[in-house]
């Protein structure tokens, strides 16, 4: 199944540890800020600072906008995103400090409980076709932020996404069974995200 979430139906609330807000773009069944299996979400960053704690779960985090930010984790190690679409994948239980590097930046947030569900997140800044095959157990998204992307399915028309929409991909439901549905994505400067629940 294919569903596109519009700018409309996301969700504007508080960080964790309040310094901020958050657009939350989709969240796992039954799941709020305190507890959930997974949740995408956008977030303007204008000032350093450390950031909310999220022990238990996994953290992605695509720089989207901005000149940059360098995130120090427990004072040992540190990321450094200066270009489109870097990308950092730490613990969400490290105390994590954000350092701007040349005024605000806004970053795309994939954050996933530990050993309740694998994220992938693959980033693609050229024009190119990116195609997925979504499995039972598994969800697939792919947002754009900056040109629209094509989508094609089998045995389905081609659909054009506007900029800012989120693509929700699950495998299909037919007689009781869960079907792989295989998806291509064509555009630039997009985010795909394969969420696989662990068993």
């Amino acid at each position: 199944m294919i569903e596109v979430l519009t700018p409309t139906q996301f969700k504007t609330i508080p960080w964790k540890n309040g310094q901020g807000e958050t657009t939350e773009l989709a969240i796992s069944e039954g799941g709020d800020l305190s507890e959930f299996d997974w949740r995408l979400s956008i977030a303007s960053v204008s000032h350093n600072g450390v950031f909310s704690n999220f022990n238990g779960y996994q953290r992605n985090l695509v720089l989207i906008e901005g000149e940059g930010i360098s995130l120090q984790h427990d004072g040992k190690s540190t990321d450094i995103l200066k270009q489109r679409l870097d990308v950092a994948s730490f613990d969400g239980g490290c105390e994590t400090y954000g350092e701007l590097l040349l005024g605000a930046i806004k970053d795309f947030n994939i954050i996933t409980r530990k050993n309740k569900v694998a994220p992938i997140v693959g980033c693609y800044v050229v024009p190119q076709q990116v195609t997925i095959t979504c499995k039972k157990n598994s969800l697939c998204f792919a947002y754009s932020i900056t040109d629209e992307m094509m989508i094609e399915a089998v045995d389905a028309q081609s659909s054009v996404i506007a900029v800012g929409h989120l693509v929700k991909v699950s495998a299909a439901v037919d007689d009781q069974e869960d079907k792989a549905i295989t998806v291509s994505f064509t555009g630039s400067n997009m985010i795909i995200i394969q969420l696989d629940v662990i068993c």
